[in-house]
């Protein structure tokens, strides 16, 4: 194996307060006995962002010894309390804080963040994602101080996909963001919030950019099993492979298309893996 091979974690969608423990207790596990070089967790950490599931959270993530890496999703704004959403939104990561949003530096490869969650936009819906002007440049300045030969593997909760299968705006300036980094040394991107696994090649007016989203360790299943993916660098590509407690083949568990949300299809036009375990009704939610 080249001495520049490594092997990264990309966990996504937690969820403490309806997580799946049997599922955190195995990750847990594996992170113990195949010590990856890095671990990346884009964002949903929490159900509601209650204080408990963040103490929860923070107990979890910084017992695992391992560098780590966290995106803030929609689910970890504060949820009951719109003044702490808009003026301290981040207040509750105080026991990880130094992990939010944070570079890690791996030779040849840089794993880095790119906002995607807000405290408020000028639409109803605020679980989608938004990235602003400030966060995108943020991300392309870190990608362009980055060592000659080096590559990124950038991080955000929401996929960067702009127009949904109904024509809804998914993550607004999506399509914008993935021309920018088309323009540079991008191995992919790898995201969450969807709740099942994809490996897409989106293309855009600049080139194609790879997407990888990243399955749930929750409860809230879509049609896929919890899980979590496993990342290989070998110096020029990654390689992906999903894990999970069932043992399903990596593309069973894929899904062909982003959805518009995580609740489990319903309509035939849903996107749906191929190994179709839907459950029966809508997940919880509280």
């Amino acid at each position: 194996m080249p001495t520049d091979a490594k092997l990264l974690f990309h966990l996504s969608d937690i969820h403490f307060g309806l997580e799946d423990n049997r599922a955190l207790d195995w990750v847990k596990q594996e992170i113990a006995e195949k010590k990856p070089d890095a671990i990346a967790i884009t964002g949903d950490l929490t159900m509601r962002a209650r204080h408990h599931e963040f103490a929860a959270a923070t107990h979890w993530i910084t017992s695992l010894g391992i560098p780590t890496t966290v995106e803030v999703g929609n689910h970890d704004m504060p949820y009951f309390n719109p003044i702490e959403r808009f003026f301290a939104p981040y207040r509750r990561f105080r026991g990880m804080q130094d992990l939010v949003e944070k570079e890690l530096d791996l030779p040849g490869l840089s794993i880095v963040p790119l906002k995607t969650a807000v405290r408020a936009q000028p639409r109803f819906n605020w679980s989608k994602g938004w990235v602003t002007e400030a966060a995108l440049r943020k991300c392309l300045d870190a990608i362009d101080r980055l060592p000659k030969g080096s590559k990124a593997l950038v991080a955000v909760h929401h996929p960067l996909r702009e127009v949904g299968t109904e024509g809804t705006a998914l993550t607004h300036n999506g399509t914008k963001a993935l021309r920018a980094l088309a323009r540079r040394p991008v191995a992919g991107v790898i995201s969450g919030h969807v709740h099942d696994a994809f490996d897409i090649l989106e293309e855009t007016t600049e080139g194609p950019v790879r997407m990888i989203g990243a399955g749930t360790l929750s409860q809230r299943v879509r049609s896929t099993p919890p899980s979590f993916n496993e990342l290989t660098w070998d110096g020029k590509t990654i390689g992906v492979r999903v894990r999970n407690l069932a043992d399903v083949a990596t593309r069973d568990m894929q899904i062909d298309d982003v959805p518009e949300d995580a609740t489990p299809p319903r309509r035939p036009e849903d996107p749906v893996a191929p190994v179709n375990q839907v459950p029966r009704t809508d997940p919880p939610v509280h």
